[in-house]
């Protein structure tokens, strides 16, 4: 009886390691998606990102500077009051995306 209790709890145990290593091993295709107040504003292939870079999205709500680097997006900069867009730091996964709620600026990635 303790011998098929020890098979089903390995097998159990290593089919959720296999789970959660695909889930969070890294994918080429990943994208960001960025939108603003619900519209798409733009889409980047992360794949394809070879060195970093920085640009704006500016709307009438206010600016949030954006920095690329290869397979991940984050905020480094915005005049929003509680600057957590910033905070939040680096994203390259599908799991949280980054949210400025005084901007409605949204950052998901996408496989």
């Amino acid at each position: 009886m303790k011998r098929k209790t020890v098979f089903w709890a390995a097998l159990f145990i290593l089919l959720a390691a296999l789970g959660a290593g695909t889930y969070l091993l890294p994918r080429n295709g990943s994208r960001a998606v960025i939108s603003v107040d619900g519209q798409l504003w733009d889409t980047v292939d992360l794949a394809a990102v070879k060195e970093p870079y920085e640009f704006t999205v500016e709307t009438e709500r206010g600016w949030n500077t954006l920095r690329v680097s290869p397979g991940q997006i984050q905020v480094v900069d915005a005049d929003c009051p509680g600057h957590d867009c910033v905070q939040q730091g680096a994203i390259s996964d599908g799991v949280i995306p980054i949210v400025c709620l005084p901007h409605r600026l949204v950052i998901e990635i996408k496989r």
